[in-house]
């Protein structure tokens, strides 16, 4: 079966209803990229202190404690299996895009690995392993890229006559 450039052979309606989720979607998932930036500052130190926490800090401006085991246990069950979802929905419309083979499975395969290195990099962190903070970050730009790439190819080639 050619699934190679499907995308841009769908009924309008179901080319509405793919457009719609994609934006709502994005709008999901940079909403939680602003709560990563205020939560952690998006720095190496802030990941540290919103896992960790920063008691030993007398300086600190906000006070943050290490997270539980049924936090961390939470966060972590929670974020692999939302996200697992996401880039499987997203990975089936990548799939049916018209795109270079080697570009499409990267897109397809990367934000499982990043997924799984970003959330088990958080709770190795968690644990003591503080240069894990630099995979988390790495992972999780990848994790971006690859889904801000993903979307705009499903968007673009959305609506896009067959064949361009």
């Amino acid at each position: 079966m050619q699934i190679n450039g499907l995308i841009q052979t769908l009924p309008k309606e179901l080319k509405i209803l793919i457009g719609a989720f994609v934006i709502v979607l994005s709008v999901g998932f940079y909403t939680g990229l602003l709560f990563v930036g205020e939560t952690s500052s998006a720095k190496p130190s802030g990941i540290e202190q919103q896992y960790l926490g920063n008691e030993d800090d007398e300086n600190a401006e906000v006070m943050h404690f290490k997270k539980s085991d049924q936090e961390m246990l939470t966060l972590v069950h929670n974020h692999i299996l939302s996200m697992a979802l996401i880039f499987f929905l997203v990975g089936g419309l990548v799939s049916i895009t018209r795109l270079n083979k080697k570009l499409k499975r990267f897109l397809i395969f990367e934000p499982f690995v990043s997924v799984i290195t970003t959330f088990g990099g958080l709770y190795l962190l968690w644990t003591g392993i503080t240069w894990m903070t630099y995979i988390v970050m790495i992972s999780g730009m990848l994790m971006t890229l690859s889904f801000v790439a993903a979307t705009f190819i499903i968007f673009v080639q959305l609506f896009q006559k067959p064949g361009n």
